[in-house]
């Protein structure tokens, strides 16, 4: 026989302190996870406000704020536990609506965003991270150290659209006000976020190009973040993949049959044309640094493709320094057939050079400030360079000359530019760029497939594939 079970009756006084504990748990969980979600999710508190601009200001003056975080019905200068911060108002750049103007002129920061670090927490004096230390007042409360609250001005809500000109007409402007509290790693975040952006003006970008890095930190979301870094990074090895296995193929090339020189030449000077117009507009160094290591290469490689060899005695040139090499029947073939395919380019590129140069000037009379026909203009020209290759390896057969892994590096790196400017807006002469890129890319996977279909096919020069495979095995 199995015990019985025997359930004593709840009174109806227990049964009250029951329930009243359960509401008592309930309502503090209800206020833990509103706290949660003012803090993870950011109740925004928004104003908006006119605010009236003083002569110096609409005299191309500078204006700032000071914000005030004081006890309630105390004056801030009164409060000695107040906390203060200065923002700027205007800023300096172009202006976007007077093209003709060579000068930065005032604009109006249209937003101003307050941020409060609104999360409780301890610390100790020694481990306090250098970042938060900067914005924080401590004063000490009886026996213990007390910190005030942290206050921060969002810069990267200021974007460039927000921006509005201010002229000497201009008596008022709005001003919109928001507030937001966040946690103490969204605070952390965005101070470093600020600290990235103050660097990359030290590193020459300009106001347009941390308008667009704002854009990607701000208005996307945290995923379509790590794909851009993923994408950038992917950038920059596939780069510098690029230049090391070029430099290594021209270092090892012992003859040039089947290299074009003509497209050697313009491609190195269409990039050093390329490279003084980044100079000249003063474009950031991490967009200098890669061109100028390109042009550096292209120049390398005119010297390689036309064997110019330098004498030395000891570290000192001797006085035939330079010696030019001479070319061997192949490679006089090969200059042969691409001097025949220049001479026929000339007849498109010497018309498109005369109209390219006469619309440019017309179009600088009108507008002094543009700046994009002539990289454009170098760009469709490098297009149309690289034909003699395409001709030398139709009239040779063959495309074993050339170098795969380079092309190969340089095509997925078009393919990644693709894919950075649905992030970033570029400019139409690099989109240009990456069009002709993966357009001879293309070019130069079908001749590959088409000339080593037959493998047992001799080339013009009596080069057979099956006598190089003997060869090998000998």
């Amino acid at each position: 026989m199995f015990p019985s079970c025997y359930s004593k009756p709840t009174s109806s006084k227990d049964l009250f302190k029951r329930t009243y504990l359960t509401k008592i748990l309930l309502g503090v969980f209800v206020v833990y996870m509103s706290h949660t979600c003012w803090v993870i999710y950011g109740f925004v508190y928004t104003k908006v406000v006119n605010v009236s601009l003083p002569l110096a200001t609409r005299n191309n003056g500078t204006l700032h704020t000071l914000v005030y975080v004081h006890k309630f019905g105390v004056s801030p200068l009164q409060d000695n536990r107040q906390v203060h911060h200065v923002a700027q108002l205007s800023t300096y750049m172009m202006s976007r609506k007077n093209l003709i103007v060579d000068r930065p002129i005032s604009h109006w920061r249209s937003r101003l965003t307050l941020n409060m670090m609104s999360e409780d927490f301890t610390f100790n004096r020694g481990t306090l991270p250098s970042d938060v230390r900067r914005y924080m007042r401590v004063f000490q409360d009886e026996n213990r150290m007390v910190y005030l609250p942290l206050l921060h001005i969002d810069e990267l809500s200021v974007r460039v659209k927000d921006m509005m000109e201010i002229n000497g007409s201009t008596t008022k402007l709005p001003l919109t006000i928001s507030y937001e509290g966040l946690s103490l790693r969204q605070f952390r975040l965005w101070i470093h976020m600020q600290d990235v952006m103050f660097s990359l003006k030290r590193f020459g970008f300009t106001e347009v190009n941390i308008d667009e890095i704002k854009g990607v930190l701000v208005d996307n979301n945290l995923y379509l973040l790590a794909l851009t870094t993923l994408v950038t990074a992917f950038h920059f090895i596939f780069e510098f993949l690029a230049f090391k296995n070029d430099i290594s193929f021209w270092k090892k090339k012992k003859n040039m049959v089947g290299m074009s020189r003509k497209t050697v030449l313009w491609r190195c000077f269409s990039t050093i044309v390329i490279l003084l117009k980044m100079l000249e507009e003063r474009s950031s160094l991490l967009g200098l640094i890669p061109v100028g290591i390109g042009t550096t290469i292209e120049v390398w490689k005119v010297k390689q493709v036309s064997k110019i060899h330098s004498i030395h005695s000891g570290l000192f040139l001797e006085t035939g320094c330079l010696q030019v090499g001479k070319f061997d029947e192949s490679e006089r073939k090969t200059i042969q057939h691409d001097t025949q395919a220049m001479k026929c380019l000339s007849y498109l590129v010497y018309p498109l050079s005369i109209s390219g140069a006469i619309f440019s000037l017309w179009a600088i009379s009108i507008i002094p400030t543009e700046t994009g026909l002539p990289p454009a203009g170098i760009y469709a020209f490098g297009f149309l360079s690289m034909a003699p290759q395409l001709f030398i390896n139709f009239k040779l057969k063959s495309v074993d000359h050339l170098q795969w892994n380079v092309l190969m590096y340089k095509a997925v790196n078009t393919f990644v530019n693709d894919a950075f400017a649905c992030v970033f807006s570029t400019h139409p002469s690099h989109q240009l760029g990456c069009f002709r890129d993966e357009i001879l890319f293309l070019l130069y996977l079908y001749q590959r497939r088409l000339y080593s279909t037959n493998k047992t096919r001799c080339r013009e020069y009596g080069s057979c594939h099956h006598n190089h495979r003997k060869l090998k095995a000998q």
